[in-house]
């Protein structure tokens, strides 16, 4: 697992006072740099080199988020498969869990335009985070 702690900014909340739901989709991506690290340690994000695309996001809101407190993102491996791996997120704030969250992210060449399969150096490292309930 990987944790890491927002400190919402004033721009996050909504008209109700809450975090705004949009916010968690950027959060939840921040949370998943050590992983984009597996694949590129250096974030270098050159066409020729990246081997990552977002195809798809989900979000289930279990309570809510404030401005006022910090808020911990812990971050897990939910499956992985031949060409993608799936992240699972946790949105925690003074002990609640307020989002919980999934993300299909695709092993992909840009330069071919196509999946490609993940490399087995990179699905051992993805094993060690595994989401286990």
């Amino acid at each position: 697992m990987y944790a890491t702690t927002v400190t919402p900014r004033f721009g996050d909340v909504d008209g109700l006072g809450h975090i705004n739901n949009t916010v968690l989709g950027n959060w939840f991506e921040l949370a998943r740099n050590p992983i984009f690290r597996i694949f590129r340690p250096d974030l270098n994000l050159s066409h020729e080199t990246w081997p990552l695309i977002m195809a798809r996001t989900e979000y289930d809101f279990t309570d809510q988020l404030f401005f006022q407190y910090d808020v911990e993102i812990r971050t897990w491996i939910y499956r992985i498969g031949t060409k993608s791996f799936t992240t699972y997120h946790e949105a925690w704030q003074e002990g609640r869990l307020c989002v919980k969250g999934k993300a299909v992210v695709v092993h992909f060449d840009f330069l071919k335009n196509k999946t490609t399969p993940i490399p087995e150096d990179k699905r051992k490292l993805l094993e060690e985070h595994l989401f286990t309930e």
